[in-house]
């Protein structure tokens, strides 16, 4: 053999080993980019572009930003009320809530000096101070006294009218406030007891407190059950919450005069469906697949969760970024014809005829991308797609929004609350928890006093009477 051509011949057979190894490479490069890629999509992820809360925002972060290419320069202004704020200003009470009166009379002129008599002026100036008195605890003991009959027997006062727990009412519904609404922890709540009221507790009682009070509350959390599951519209919503340190899933279904809570194992659909009742009227959620048990004719997909899935698109490089950019722009003309519809500006006639174009280009635009063959876009724009029919509910059936701010809202309190406690350590505190937030969501979305409902459930509970209502005098919903 020619040497030359066993010299070639190793030459090649080194050429062939170095291009596998650098077609290794060039894969490992490529599946590396990707990563990073992937990687700075995730670390990029905030409230504004997916289902990330607020609260998981840092503080260099804008949430109120517009995304890329929809930013407008603005002037810097001040802190603070602008000009031509109307401001907002305390009203003075009518004098039948003013508990005391003081006039106040000048002693003299003020040109010659003279002394001046005290009549009153009809017309005075009014000014008004609020004060707390200093407040003290009022202890009332109970004593059971035994007499003796003229027979010998002796009998003891019966501990029918002994009350079960060594707290009265008000007090109670206090420390639930504080824990349940407020969200104070029980180490804070004892300390507060303490330092305004005067009143010395053990952590132990709070404890104890809060389980009567759970129970005082069954019934009235009952009734926002039943007429939350009764009502034609609601929103539905779930985050996560703690059990021990299991993670658990707390869920909220919320209505115009109510809003109940419901903490169980899982997400799962089988395990949420009885919270979901006899699944009447029409559901507000986002695309979750645990919702396959309600029909999608009877749903509104919230266009606020489209809209961060739209803005991460618009922030990826090529096609993707086109797309996304194309989706932000009709959904902007959606929420512009939205609320020109809901301040009156635009008759509903010519709101839903505005609206066909753009429900049309939307939906063209998903398809394309879902015919473009998009990594990570075009499945979500078919799954999209495939929640068509539950996009547009918001221009068939009166009453119902295109986003679900609302049960987003109502959830956020108890999300920071599981910020706070890490969640509940019992099945009673789970209890307490859900009922505490159901009767004070309710309670303000009927415009009753949170505190006074508390103390007259505790009441009746105490008393072995009926609970009150939070529903008494509403409107049909």
């Amino acid at each position: 053999m020619d040497p030359r051509d066993q010299r070639i011949a190793e030459l090649e057979a080194i050429i062939t080993e170095k291009q596998a190894v650098i077609d290794t490479l060039t894969a490992r490069v490529a599946k590396l980019e990707a990563l990073v890629v992937e990687l700075t999509e995730k670390l990029n992820q905030n409230s504004r572009n997916s289902h990330f809360p607020p609260s998981s925002d840092g503080p260099g972060q804008r949430t109120g930003d517009k995304p890329k290419g929809k930013r407008k320069n603005k002037k810097k202004r001040k802190r603070g009320g602008q000009p031509g704020h109307r401001g907002s200003h305390r009203k003075l009470l009518p004098l039948d809530q003013v508990d005391h009166v003081i006039d106040h009379f000048p002693a003299k002129c003020e040109d010659c000096g003279a002394a001046l008599p005290k009549i009153e002026d009809s017309n005075p100036v009014r000014t008004q101070e609020t004060e707390v008195p200093p407040i003290q605890p009022v202890v009332t003991e109970h004593r059971q006294h035994s007499v003796t009959c003229v027979c010998g027997c002796t009998t003891r006062a019966t501990s029918e009218a002994v009350p079960l727990s060594p707290f009265g009412p008000r007090l109670m519904s206090l420390i639930a406030l504080f824990t349940g609404v407020y969200h104070l922890s029980r180490r804070k709540t004892v300390l507060v007891l303490s330092d305004v009221l005067g009143t010395k507790i053990s952590l132990g009682a709070v404890s104890a407190v809060e389980s009567r009070v759970s129970d005082a509350l069954a019934p009235a959390a009952d009734e926002s059950w039943k007429h939350v599951n009764d009502a034609p519209i609601k929103h539905a919503d779930a985050t996560s919450w703690l059990n021990k340190g299991k993670t658990m899933t707390l869920w909220v279904l919320a209505t115009t005069f109510g809003t109940v809570f419901k903490i169980v194992a899982d997400g799962s659909a089988a395990t949420i469906k009885p919270f979901f009742g006899a699944c009447k009227g029409i559901l507000v959620s986002d695309r979750a697949t645990v919702f396959t048990f309600w029909s999608m004719k009877k749903r509104q997909i919230c266009w606020a969760h489209l809209i961060r899935k739209f803005i991460s698109f618009s922030e990826r490089d090529g096609p993707a970024g086109k797309i996304g950019n194309e989706l932000l722009g009709y959904a902007e003309l959606l929420f512009d014809y939205w609320h020109g519809y809901c301040d009156g500006k635009l008759p509903r006639e010519q709101f839903l005829a505005w609206m066909e174009p753009v429900r049309k280009q939307i939906e063209d635009c998903l398809q394309r991308a879902v015919d473009a063959g998009i990594k990570q876009v075009s499945g979500s724009c078919s799954d999209i797609l495939a929640h068509r029919q539950a996009l547009w509910t918001f221009l068939t059936h009166k009453g119902v929004e295109p986003t679900n701010n609302h049960a987003e809202q109502e959830l956020r309190n108890f999300v920071l609350w599981r910020k706070i406690c890490f969640g509940a350590q019992s099945e009673r505190g789970h209890k307490f928890a859900e009922r505490v937030m159901t009767v004070a969501h309710t309670a303000r979305k009927q415009n009753l006093n949170v505190l006074a409902f508390l103390t007259a459930s505790c009441e009746a509970w105490r008393n072995g009477i009926p609970s009150p209502s939070l529903f008494t005098e509403l409107a049909p919903a």
